[in-house]
C-alpha cells in the first residue's frame, strides 16, 4: 500500500491536533469496522467563520492524515464552504488514498457535519444540506466516493 508524500507528512506531522476547550461544536464519529474514531472540534465566529479547528483521532495513519487535512482545510471558511467539504475534496488535497483506506476520508467528512451539526443546535443556527450525522460511517454506503 503506497501512500503520497502528502498522506505521509499529515501523519507524521498531523496539524490541529487536540482539543477546543470552548468549541462551538463538536463531533464524534467511527467506523466500528476498523476501529477509527475521529472527534472533531470547530471554533465559528458570530459571524459565520470557522476560526479554529482541531481533532483527536484514534486510528490508522490515513485516519490521522485525512483529520489533519480536514482542519487545515475548514479553517477561515465559511460555515456554507464547510459544508462543500467532502471526503472526495479531502482525498484529492492529500494526492489520493489507497482504495482500502477511502473510508477514512468519509470519517473526516461525517466528523466535520456533525460538528457542524452540533454547532447549529447550539447557537440555533440552520445550515443548508446539512443532515442529521451518523455515528458510524458503516452505516453509509461507501459508493458515493
Amino acid at each position: 500500500m503506497l501512500y503520497s508524500d502528502k498522506v505521509m507528512d499529515h501523519f507524521m506531522n498531523p496539524r490541529n491536533v487536540g482539543e477546543i476547550s470552548d468549541a462551538s461544536g463538536v463531533g464524534l464519529v467511527g467506523n466500528a469496522k476498523c476501529g477509527d474514531i475521529m472527534k472533531m472540534f470547530l471554533k465559528i465566529s458570530d459571524n459565520g467563520v470557522v476560526e479554529d479547528a482541531k481533532f483527536k483521532t484514534f486510528g490508522c495513519g490515513a485516519a490521522v492524515a485525512t483529520s489533519s487535512m480536514a482542519t487545515e482545510m475548514v479553517k477561515g471558511k465559511s460555515v456554507g464552504d464547510v459544508m462543500s467539504i467532502t471526503n472526495k475534496t479531502v482525498m484529492e488535497a492529500l494526492d489520493g488514498l489507497p482504495a482500502v483506506k477511502v473510508h477514512c476520508s468519509c470519517l473526516a467528512e461525517e466528523a466535520l457535519h456533525a460538528a457542524l451539526w452540533d454547532y447549529s443546535k447550539k447557537s440555533n443556527v440552520a445550515i443548508d444540506g446539512l443532515k442529521e450525522p451518523v455515528s458510524d460511517i458503516g452505516e453509509h454506503d461507501l459508493t458515493m466516493v
